[in-house]
């Protein structure tokens, strides 16, 4: 071989090299929004030990949790893949932030919302847009069963056709049906339907579905309120499908 033609074989190798190297995806940043301006949940401190070590395990995400708003400007939403919400209330959100907040996941930025993320921002409509229900009373605090409406959805596959929970089991008003896939679904036949407090309504009591906006994904639970849900390897491998799908990695 000729000098020229080796040295022209070492440079195609090196060029080749790094383009492997930038092939290896790196962790997509979460940002996980605890802020309470209703009820503030105790499991909180948990959810974030717990999301930040299912992160660490998939080796696709890292979480940053934080309560300050100073986050949703369009430059800092610029460093994270996804938000997940675990809040309450009307929370102190300018304007400007409420803006930047949607057109991140109308870009393609991926929204979760985890149990009382539905009871939020009653009086801003294009929140109700985004997630797709607001929270309408708790009548059961017990052990349910819950239906998988389509076992073959990937980021329920894992749990089969059916499940127990003991939970805090949210009721939804405003829910957006035609515009979102159930994925779990309360069997009514597993609680007191004549309970003070009940409403039945056509859609019955939907516990986790996905929804579009703009480019971005969207999924929501109503799960989550007691510690041992957040502990159940179940759980804890919905919310990691569940985050890989909004970023738009498989789960």
């Amino acid at each position: 071989m000729r000098r020229r033609e080796f040295i022209a074989l070492l440079g195609s190798a090196a060029a080749i090299r790094p383009f492997g190297a930038r092939a290896e995806r790196l962790p997509e940043r979460i940002l996980y929004f605890t802020l309470s301006a209703g009820y503030r949940h105790e499991v909180i401190p948990l959810s974030e030990s717990i999301l930040t070590q299912l992160g660490r395990s998939s080796g696709a995400f890292e979480v940053t949790a934080t309560e300050d708003i100073s986050e949703f400007s369009t430059d800092n939403l610029r460093r994270y893949a996804g938000v997940m919400f675990f809040t309450t209330g009307e929370l102190p959100m300018k304007d400007a932030e409420k803006a930047a907040l949607l057109n991140f996941v109308r870009s393609g930025g991926g929204f979760l919302g985890v149990h009382s993320a539905t009871d939020t921002f009653y009086t801003w409509p294009d929140y109700l847009d985004l997630i797709g229900g607001y929270f309408d009373g708790h009548p059961w605090h017990q052990a349910v069963t819950i239906n998988v409406v389509d076992p073959g959805n990937p980021l329920v596959a894992h749990l089969g056709d059916t499940l127990q929970f003991e939970d805090e089991i949210y009721q939804i008003r405003d829910f957006d049906h035609r515009g979102s896939q159930v994925l779990l679904r309360l069997n009514q036949n597993s609680v007191d339907l004549g309970k003070p407090g009940v409403h039945q309504r056509s859609y019955g009591w939907p516990l986790a579905w996905t929804r579009s906006y703009g480019r971005g994904r969207v999924f929501y639970t109503a799960l989550g309120h007691e510690a041992s849900v957040w502990r159940d390897g179940r759980f804890q491998r919905l919310l990691t499908n569940a985050i890989l799908w909004s970023i738009g990695r498989s789960p």
